[in-house]
Order: structure tokens, then C-alpha cells, then sequence
């Protein structure tokens, strides 16, 4: 079984109930003539205004964030630090800028195209266990920002895997301390590495 997500799945206005369900989805890209995938495995969500680790705290609306600000099913890419391009995904009701970033994927599909972008020989373990190398391998960069995720470059695939949820586990989000306590919430998303060791789909 492999479904697209429809529209309407991202339009759910409970960011953190879309951030622990896509943990079993699988991230597809089709750039540059290669298909590459990876079955999410961490997220992070961001909760709108009144999330100050978010980009759009309190009304925030730059040329970067602006496309949270879309109607949910869009792509927003921006560049950490110079270097690394995060993926995130807007979920929601337009003007309310929910997004949710996708940290981790075990590689499933086009490895060869992977291992050549991220310059490796081989996978292991933090291959693609962060965002900036989830990115990478997928091909995704600041260009795609605004992408639909309903069309045939980036897009999520249900593919029929079963995720137990007494094995995800809820934390604080990770390098926003600028947050305060904000940056406490639980609103990471993990599969426990057991369970990513015996991930598969149909």
C-alpha cells in the first residue's frame, strides 16, 4: 500500500497530534530525476504566536517564515546557521502558522542517490538522524520552500507501517533555550530505537 496524504491531512489544527502521527509516514522526494525516501521516525512540532520558539511568535511575518502562513500541505525550508536546509511541514488552517519539522528518517528508498548527496559510502546509524542531513539526502533545499505537498516532487506516503505508540516518546525540543520555558514542552517526537530497528513496511 502506498497512499499520498490528501490535502485534508494537514489540515488538522492540533499540530502536536500531526507531529506524532506522521512518526511510520514515509518522506518521498522526486529531485533531480531520482526518487529518495525515508520513514519518519522523529519530528518536532511548533504551535503558532504564542509558541516562542517558533518562528512566527507573536505575529512574526518575514519573506522566510511567510509560507507558514499558508493553508496546511505546503513545505518550509530555511537554512540553520548558514549551512543546514530543515524541512518542515505546515499544518493548519491558513493565517495560523503551525509547522512541524521533520528530524530524522531511516532510509528506505534510492540509497545510491542518498549516499551520493550526503557524500558517504554507506549508511549507518546518524546517516539521516538529524534535519540537516534528512535534507541533504533527500535532495530537499531552501528552493522547494512553499513546495505542495500534494504534488510529485516532495510529498508523504502512507505505506502501511504499524507504529505501537507505547513506543514514541514525547520531549523537549532541542536548540531552542531561547525559548524559556517553552522550550520544555513535549513536542518532540521519537521512535525508540528498538522499534526503528524493526521498522518495514508493506
Amino acid at each position: 500500500m502506498r497512499l499520498k496524504l490528501p490535502r485534508k491531512y494537514y489540515l488538522n489544527e492540533d499540530v502536536t497530534r500531526i507531529s506524532r502521527d506522521l512518526i511510520g509516514k514515509v518522506l518521498v522526494s522526486r529531485i533531480g530525476g531520482k526518487l529518495t525516501s525515508g520513514i519518519i521516525i522523529e519530528t518536532e512540532a511548533y504551535n503558532g504566536v504564542n509558541d516562542k520558539a517558533s518562528h512566527a511568535y507573536g505575529g512574526r511575518r518575514t519573506e522566510r517564515n511567510k509560507v507558514m502562513y499558508s493553508e496546511g500541505g505546503r513545505a518550509y525550508v530555511y537554512l540553520c546557521y548558514g549551512v543546514h536546509h530543515l524541512f518542515n511541514v505546515v499544518t493548519g488552517r491558513k493565517d495560523v502558522p503551525q509547522a512541524l519539522l521533520i528530524r530524522a528518517i531511516k532510509p528506505a528508498d534510492g540509497i545510491r542517490a542518498m549516499l551520493k548527496r550526503r557524500g558517504k559510502e554507506e549508511i549507518f546509524k546518524a546517516f539521516s538522524d538529524g534535519p540537516g542531513t534528512t535534507a541533504e539526502a533527500l535532495g530537499i533545499t531552501t528552493r522547494y520552500s512553499g513546495e505542495p505537498l500534494t504534488a510529485n516532487r516532495i510529498w508523504i506516503e502512507e505505506r502501511g507501517v504499524i507504529i505501537d505508540r507505547k513506543n514514541i516518546t514525547a520531549g523537549p525540543r532541542i536548540g531552542v533555550s531561547y525559548a524559556g520555558e517553552d522550550a520544555q514542552l513535549p513536542y518532540r517526537f521519537r521512535l525508540n530505537e528498538d522499534a526503528i530497528k524493526m521498522l518495514k513496511y508493506e
